[in-house]
């Protein structure tokens, strides 16, 4: 099929507007339904036919109601029984209206092709309300009894729930700060009780290490006073070889 733009040009419109075919006038001569034919039929618009009881929304008729007598589709154009006026020479006229500028009031359903077009509509634009109806998320609804009960607390009930509600987190908090205490100074215990045995090892090894250096200075001092023990025992055996 083949796809046609919108035209913009006004010159355009018009030309098109009056070459236009039947079928295609016929559905410019669409009118809007009053809400309680909205609600029964399902359908807000449908091209006014003879026989149709019209009101006039707009212009200096307004308020007129009244059946069409003829719908002129050259034109664009509709006439109401009993809205004439007379001219100058004493003839009564009809008054033409757009359909545009009446709302229908009453549908002649004498034709049973347009008894099947509104039938048709309206099947059609059903399930497409239960569709959607479908589709929208359920909104959660306050119960009236709950919204008098939060209007009839007074000031005082509501400020001694505000009241409670903060001695409740202050009482949290202060449970929390000390269960964070009682976990410090754990921790801290634990820390030193593990401190403990490394600084005994540490003044152990201090303590030997001394005591190893103290030998180890005391050993040459030994070795000397006993080298110097033994020499004069060496002299008196040569002496006494001498004599002999």
């Amino acid at each position: 099929m083949q796809q046609t733009k919108r035209i913009k040009n006004p010159k355009k419109q018009r030309k098109m507007m009056f070459n236009a075919p039947a079928h295609i006038r016929h559905k410019l001569m669409a009118a809007p339904l009053s809400s309680e034919l909205v609600a029964s039929r399902s359908t807000k618009t449908i091209p006014v036919r003879k026989g149709d009881t019209v009101r006039i929304q707009r212009g200096d008729n307004k308020g007129f109601e009244g059946k069409v007598s003829q719908v002129d589709l050259k034109k664009y154009r509709i006439f109401l029984e009993g809205l004439t006026r007379e001219k100058v020479d004493g003839t009564n006229i009809f008054i033409s209206v757009h359909p545009s500028k009446v709302q229908i009031r009453n549908l002649n359903l004498d034709d049973k092709w347009r008894k099947n077009i509104l039938e048709r509509k309206k099947a059609v634009e059903k399930p497409a309300k239960e569709e959607k109806a479908k589709a929208k998320p359920a909104k959660k609804v306050q119960k009236p009894q709950e919204k008098v009960k939060e209007e009839a607390m007074p000031e005082v009930a509501k400020e001694e729930t505000t009241a409670e509600k903060i001695a409740e987190v202050v009482g949290e908090t202060e449970v929390e700060e000390k269960a964070s205490a009682k976990k410090t100074v754990a921790k801290k215990t634990a820390a030193k009780k593990e401190e403990a045995p490394l600084k005994e090892e540490k003044v152990f090894n201090k303590k030997t290490a001394a005591k190893k250096t103290a030998t180890a200075k005391e050993a040459p001092a030994k070795e000397t006073a006993a080298k110097k023990a033994a020499k004069p025992h060496a002299k008196s055996k040569t002496s006494e070889e001498g004599g002999q």
